[in-house]
């Protein structure tokens, strides 16, 4: 992975945590800090249970990262493939972003789709209804399977690695990078209801994906126009 990128995952993932993220999961932190951790519980406790949640979480897209970027590598025969995965991953990050700054409806009607499901309801109401610890960790979990045009973001760039070592990293980045927000949201909800403020890590993080999504455009183009370059390069 070369590290220009590895910044820019860790950049967007970062201030984009603080606005669209809490925007759409927030709702979910503020339910389980409010019915599962119990007014008597110590500070440490209440931390350890926010980072078992986001450990949930990131544990999950570490597992979608691999799988992924297991299927980027089995799409992935050569530089023209590898080129035009590329060039489409570029795209839809560039769609996406645009989405995310509100210059069109590109994810928003995909976004809750797997919250309606029977299954997802049953389950979540269960894990809500339990204030154990490990229960925490499994609503992390569950959570992370959400759509999340985020996740599209960096799912696509894991399937792009074309290896599932590297995929998992990729949303193992991702994940860590999105901590901060959501474990701090927990304890400081108020900061977060600040629209004005949500809306600029929106603004600035969806420039960020649609400046990302541009480079690995160009990545790919660079495949197909060089013979030369190693398809073993590719990983983001």
């Amino acid at each position: 992975m070369e590290s220009i990128s590895i910044i820019s995952i860790i950049t967007i993932a970062f201030l984009g945590s603080f606005g669209h993220c809490v925007g759409m999961c927030g709702g979910i932190v503020v339910a389980y800090s409010s019915t599962k951790i119990g007014h008597d519980w110590s500070k440490t406790k209440q931390g350890i249970s926010h980072l078992l949640y986001s450990f949930g979480r990131i544990t999950t897209y570490t597992i979608l990262g691999a799988l992924f970027g297991f299927v980027g590598g089995v799409v992935t025969f050569d530089n023209l493939t590898s080129g035009i995965l590329l060039i489409f991953t570029g795209f839809v990050m560039i769609l996406i972003g645009l989405s995310l700054s509100g210059k069109f409806k590109f994810i928003t009607n995909i976004e809750h789709s797997i919250s309606k499901t029977k299954f997802y309801r049953t389950t979540f109401r269960s894990l809500v209804g339990s204030n154990t610890l490990s229960s925490f960790y499994l609503l992390g979990m569950l959570n992370g399977i959400l759509p999340c045009g985020f996740v599209y973001v960096f799912a696509i760039t894991a399937a792009s690695t074309g290896s599932a070592f590297w995929g998992a990293i990729v949303m193992l980045i991702f994940g860590l990078s999105t901590l901060p927000a959501m474990f701090s949201l927990g304890f400081f909800v108020g900061v977060f209801k600040q629209i004005a403020l949500r809306n600029l890590f929106i603004k600035i993080a969806s420039i960020l994906v649609v400046g990302f999504g541009l480079y690995i455009m160009y990545s790919g183009y660079e495949y197909i126009t060089d013979p030369n370059k190693s398809i073993l390069s590719c990983h983001i």
